[in-house]
């Protein structure tokens, strides 16, 4: 299987056998840890975004989809900080300034992102409504989505106020360092695929493979907003 539909794929398996896909839940041990601190720790906080952001389905995911028909670095570098800006936003003032948003219907919206991206990848808006949506702002409005979904998890672990704009600032770091990490993953598997003859004849199936991926993650969502 080529580079990319195979990580796009291993994507997918990854959420099919997880118990539950809120892809912005905070482990139980990182839980505890979280509420026992007080006071700066910016290197725990640090560390904490980072493995939020290497182990998050949705971001890696949107993330995909936004850099797959990106071949210069300078676009790479736009859209990802745009992205960035938005995530790191919502983030801070969600949590800074206590502003709830239900947690399940957050994860829908952005497990909605990734099928906007996927269509959007393989020109569905031209061909059924004979309009290109604005990429960038696109990019920019999900970023802030992304934040939310974040700071609706890390409300519910009641962080100390002591320290807490520190924390919350290492805690961002921590989160585009993982991001840069993931990138620079998803960049390597994609230039080899691209060096490929096949790369276009399956980039179609490669988004709808990662279409079905965030239709999944919305359905998790769905039902999990409903009975709870």
């Amino acid at each position: 299987m080529k580079y990319g539909l195979a990580a796009v794929a291993l994507i997918l398996a990854s959420i099919m056998s997880s118990g539950s896909a809120l892809a912005h839940a905070v482990a139980e041990g990182d839980k505890g840890y979280i509420q026992e601190i007080t006071g700066p720790n910016i290197i725990a906080f640090i560390y904490l975004g980072a493995k939020h952001m290497v182990t998050g389905y949705d971001h890696i995911l949107f993330l995909l989809g936004v850099v797959f028909f990106l071949y210069k670095i300078k676009e790479v570098i736009i859209y990802v900080s745009l992205f960035a800006a938005g995530h790191s936003l919502t983030m801070l003032l969600g949590v800074y300034l206590n502003i709830g948003i239900n947690a399940y219907v957050i994860d829908a919206i952005i497990a909605l992102s990734i099928v906007y991206k996927a269509l959007d990848n393989i020109g569905a808006f031209q061909v059924w409504f004979g309009f290109q949506p604005d990429t960038k702002a696109a990019t920019l409005l999900f970023g802030l989505c992304h934040g939310f979904g974040l700071a609706s998890k890390i409300q519910d672990y009641e962080i100390s106020p002591d320290g807490l704009l520190t924390n919350l600032i290492a805690f961002n770091i921590g989160v585009e360092i993982g991001q840069v990490l993931a990138l620079a993953a998803i960049l390597i598997l994609m230039g080899f695929w691209r060096l490929t003859p096949g790369f276009i004849r399956h980039a179609y199936t490669a988004n709808i493979v990662m279409m079905f991926a965030g239709f999944l993650l919305f359905g998790y969502q769905l039902v999990g907003y409903l009975v709870s």
